[in-house]
């Protein structure tokens, strides 16, 4: 997920290469998240295009995610990459824009029911369309773990980017919690950032698409629906995780939620 940054001139919008891309168009930026990484909208109508921008050494996978979304793309309704590139400065990834709003926009914002039940839903489409077979990409617990291990003995691992509720664990019991991993329930294709603001809608506030894939791959589904009922806390207030399970069609499960929750917050 990302902050939105405000808007200005080309110039001061981003780095050279999205007003290369941009080619004299409008530049808009979208949002900036924790790691520096930047989104731009550039042009618009039909001429438009959405530019994801990863500065040098910030650990964003732009070409896994290019990856990820060639792939899905032939399942379920995801952007298309257009073309990427790399300087000394970052990389970048361009893509099309998908048509609707996501579900954290003001209108959505306004009705939380509406975009709750469209998260579920299209979750739960996601899951049954990408063929769980045929997934070449992780993001199963097991590997998930052994990450945060090396970033543990790397010192890259800071209690203090942790949600209040995992911060007193420390690192030492958070790992150690974390290699408790729960039976599989379900093994599916997750998204790996079923955050609110991932799912589009459209007019008439069905799911439509989804964003931001760059860590997709194989996990227990609970991996998906831990946070995406957390996000409905973030995006929404409390008590709207249960609309989210009844749309995916599902109930509770606190014991792996609660596990992937802390995984989550041990993650990169």
């Amino acid at each position: 997920m990302g902050a939105v940054v405000s808007g200005g001139s080309p110039a001061a919008c981003g780095p050279a290469c999205v007003e290369a891309i941009a080619g004299g168009r409008p530049i808009r930026p979208l949002w900036r998240n924790e790691s520096g990484g930047l989104a731009f909208l550039v042009g618009a109508g039909p001429d438009s295009c959405f530019v994801k921008w990863a500065p040098a050494g910030s650990g964003l996978d732009l070409p896994a995610e290019a990856a990820r979304l060639t792939w899905a793309g032939a399942f379920t309704p995801v952007a298309r990459p257009l073309g990427q590139g790399a300087d000394d400065s970052g990389s970048w990834l361009i893509t099309t824009v998908l048509p609707g709003q996501n579900a954290v926009s003001p209108r959505w914002l306004a009705d939380p029911r509406t975009a709750i039940t469209a998260i579920g839903r299209g979750l739960r489409a996601l899951h049954e369309s990408l063929p769980a077979g045929d997934c070449p990409f992780s993001w199963t617990a097991r590997d998930r773990v052994a990450d945060a291990r090396r970033r543990a003995a790397d010192g890259r691992l800071d209690p203090a980017r942790w949600h209040e509720v995992h911060q007193p664990l420390g690192v030492d019991r958070a790992l150690q919690l974390i290699a408790d991993i729960p039976p599989v329930d379900q093994l599916v294709v997750c998204h790996g950032d079923a955050c609110a603001p991932n799912t589009m809608l459209d007019e008439e506030g069905q799911w439509s698409a989804h964003v931001d894939l760059g860590a997709l791959g194989l996990a227990d589904r609970w991996a998906d629906l831990a946070v995406a009922t957390w996000s409905t806390e973030w995006n929404y207030g409390p008590g709207w995780a249960a609309v989210l399970l009844d749309a995916y069609g599902v109930g509770p499960d606190p014991g792996r939620t609660d596990y992937y929750r802390l995984l989550w917050d041990l993650g990169p």
